[in-house]
């Protein structure tokens, strides 16, 4: 099945560049016929927008006791007893010794560094799951790596499902194949441009994927409302992902998107492990500081009822009425939040004043942006290498001059 790119916005270089790809989901949930479901569109089609009540959706979401359905989600499965060491060495993340029920994330770059496809990853101790949104493509490029390594790659989304749930916890030897998402905590051999997990908005977000056969998935969840957990949809869950700072391949890269733009070296990348494909551009930017992009969280004006959609533009204000400033960025993932109102996040050109009231272009208008930094402006990891000399021109200077 043929990728489906998201909207691509018009304006300057910057702001142009061609959105990462993703999959029309195979199947439609069952779930959707649900009374009140609104169909999701985009990445989210497949699955339920929301039920009718949104806001006490992602309430209920927020409180820990929600159940959402994510089957539009892909699955790849890799067996073979070569699996994770292969994948190891091929991707960003360190996956030698991954422990079985132990979740984590990789990222497949390009030779230059820009981000191709995103994985959630956990091992059952028999096999390694890759749940992510390209899977048709990702399951492609793996076998084409296979080379005579002992390892079998299999597209597995027509057979299995994915079900999100508020809990902080990896799955048990007794439950289904369950990934818990490791954001905003740094792993080892990562690193971060934001703050600590401890005083990150995304410290209280709880989050995991449940893998149950695709048959089942209605029962699944069934079996989570007789627990007292509402269904909800896509709505609630982005906006507590939004909230939490939490990038999500298939709305904030696109073609020219390295790790370092997302705050992605928290999660999916190791810095001390061996030459992979696009480590280079990891460790010089990592090294040097300042990637070219940063990703911000924008709490968008909401008075006029105006909202903006993904891709849309993102100006520097100007004193010129009725004239937009300089294009900064685009939006990324857009949101309303139960208690934030509307909120974003949007890829901005890292130059952009920290303290700049944005506008964003909206149908009918537009609307003005106050910023968080999620990857501070001057680009600079926690552990960045002190530099042993004068740095060129633009990277910086030595402390010492």
């Amino acid at each position: 099945m043929p990728p489906v790119a998201g909207t691509t916005p018009g304006g300057t270089p910057e702001a142009a560049a061609e959105p990462l790809p993703y999959e029309a989901p195979r199947h439609v949930s069952p779930l959707l016929a649900r009374r009140g479901a609104v169909a999701g569109a985009g990445p989210d089609a497949g699955v339920a927008w929301h039920y009718g009540d949104p806001t006490a959706e992602q309430r209920a979401l927020s409180r820990g006791g929600a159940v959402v359905d994510q089957s539009h989600l892909g699955v790849v499965r890799v067996a073979g007893p070569d699996r994770l060491t292969w994948l190891h060495s091929i991707t960003t993340a360190q996956l030698a010794d991954l422990a079985p029920r132990t979740s984590t994330e990789l990222l497949v770059l390009s030779p230059n560094g820009h981000l191709e496809h995103h994985a959630a990853v956990v091992d059952d101790g028999a096999a390694t799951w890759l749940i992510t949104e390209t899977p048709v493509a990702l399951a492609a490029w793996l076998n084409r790596m296979r080379f005579t390594l002992r390892v079998e790659v299999e597209d597995v989304t027509d057979a299995w499902a994915a079900i999100g749930e508020p809990v902080g916890a990896e799955g048990g030897p007794d439950e289904p194949v369950t990934w818990r998402d490791p954001w905003p905590a740094v792993v080892e051999g990562g690193t971060r441009y934001g703050p600590p997990a401890a005083e990150h908005p995304g410290a209280d977000r709880a989050w995991r994927l449940v893998l149950v056969p695709r048959g089942e998935l209605a029962a699944a969840v069934a079996a989570r409302e007789a627990a007292g957990w509402p269904l909800a949809g896509t709505w609630a869950a982005e906006a507590l992902r939004v909230e939490a700072w939490r990038p999500r391949a298939a709305r904030e890269a696109d073609h020219r998107t390295i790790p370092h733009e997302l705050d992605w070296l928290r999660t999916a990348v190791h810095l001390h492990k061996g030459c992979y494909r696009g480590q280079e551009t990891v460790a010089r930017v990592h090294n040097l500081g300042r990637p070219p992009r940063r990703l911000v969280f924008l709490h968008l004006d909401g008075s006029g009822h105006l909202l903006p959609e993904p891709g849309a533009p993102v100006h520097e204000p100007t004193d010129v009425p009725g004239e937009p400033g300089r294009q900064v960025g685009r939006v990324t993932s857009v949101a309303r939040h139960h208690e934030l109102g509307p909120v974003a996040l949007a890829v901005v050109k890292r130059s952009t004043p920290l303290d700049a009231v944005l506008v964003v272009a909206c149908e009918g208008g537009a609307v003005t942006a106050g910023q968080e930094a999620v990857v501070p402006g001057e680009g600079v990891s926690t552990d960045r290498p002190a530099p042993r000399g004068p740095l060129a021109r633009g990277l910086g200077v030595h402390p010492a001059l």
